[in-house]
């Protein structure tokens, strides 16, 4: 977390680590707020299914190191910023995220504070505080907002849209300073050095990702950033995206949809932008869904899916490997850099 106002930075990173022989694996959903945060997006009473949803999900946790030592490399590692959909948070893709940086990324899974994720908060010095220490910050939180009633939804989410592109964009920026050897202060507790970043990162190789309002975030991230090289788009929510953006987008988008949440006209709006950009593809997964791109799919039991639908007819893992082998391609072909 970086910023002591709600115009800061929240964000996880998953990155090439120097392999550790008792590695800490962190819960999946990091706080209780955040399963509070998703009974209040499903429209659920979130007195009895917040408290459901943690023992549910509570004991999942990412295969990862949390805070081990970054691994340098000869070769810079290209930077993938990532933006979440409705109701989601910043470690609600961590499959992608890993096996994305597994592959040589660093990728930087953003948490919205447009008041579109589940919940989110950012920290505020104690005005009586001595110092800069986590101990003594104020947590201020911010929850899911729905669409008033008495407001139409379109001018209620493109402002929404339109911060968390530039919040991608700051996200790169961001990256841009740590690499430059700019002292970066994290205001959460972590043994992870941001220091060790430096001159780690090659910045003429940054794309931006996201899902469903993310994919929307991704594209419009391309008009906002001339950095971002490209970008990938899971099952893009198009409706937030005003229509004299479609011009403006030159740069190659893949598209990769699920098969039962687009609309015709969805589509249709994904095709403008390859009017402007033939370097753009559409591809459709048959057998997913729109959950199929996030951890939902695999953490959520047969009970649960059958509630909430978290998953489509094909496999999960081959759903996700198409997904990574799609967007890799895409990548390696307009990053031009051997992925393997």
């Amino acid at each position: 977390m970086v910023g002591q106002t709600v115009k800061g930075l929240f964000f996880r990173l998953f990155y090439p680590c120097v392999p550790q022989s008792e590695a800490k694996e962190p819960c999946w959903i990091p706080r209780y707020e955040y399963y509070s945060g998703l009974a209040d997006y499903m429209n659920l009473n979130r007195k009895w299914f917040a408290p459901l949803l943690s023992v549910t999900f509570g004991s999942c946790k990412i295969p990862v190191s949390w805070d081990a030592p970054f691994r340098p490399s000869s070769h810079k590692y290209p930077l993938i910023v990532f933006s979440h959909g409705l109701g989601a948070f910043r470690t609600a893709y961590s499959a992608i995220c890993i096996e994305m940086a597994s592959r040589g990324f660093l990728v930087m899974a953003l948490e919205h504070r447009d008041r579109s994720a589940s919940a989110t908060y950012f920290c505020k010095l104690d005005p009586e505080a001595p110092d800069l220490h986590e101990d003594q910050m104020q947590e201020e939180w911010l929850t899911y907002r729905r669409v008033p009633r008495d407001q139409k939804e379109f001018p209620f989410r493109n402002p929404q849209l339109h911060q968390r592109a530039n919040e991608c964009k700051r996200g790169y920026r961001l990256i841009q300073s740590i690499n430059s050897g700019k002292v970066v202060a994290n205001l959460l507790h972590t043994d992870f050095d941001l220091s060790s970043l430096k001159d780690n990162v090659d910045l003429t190789k940054a794309v931006v990702m996201g899902h469903s309002f993310g994919g929307a975030t991704a594209v419009l991230a391309l008009v906002k950033e001339a950095q971002f090289k490209c970008a990938v788009a899971l099952d893009a929510w198009m409706f937030p995206l005003e229509n004299s953006a479609y011009p403006k987008v030159t740069k190659p988008v893949l598209f990769i949809n699920t098969e039962s949440f687009q609309t015709a006209e969805s589509v249709a709006k994904m095709k403008k932008i390859n009017a402007t950009s033939s370097e753009s593809k559409i591809i459709t997964i048959l057998g997913t869904i729109h959950q199929s791109h996030t951890d939902f799919t695999f953490f959520a039991g047969n009970l649960v899916n059958r509630v909430f639908k978290t998953r489509g007819t094909i496999d999960p893992y081959e759903g996700l490997n198409i997904t990574n082998q799609a967007a890799l391609a895409f990548l390696q072909k307009h990053l031009r850099k051997s992925i393997g």
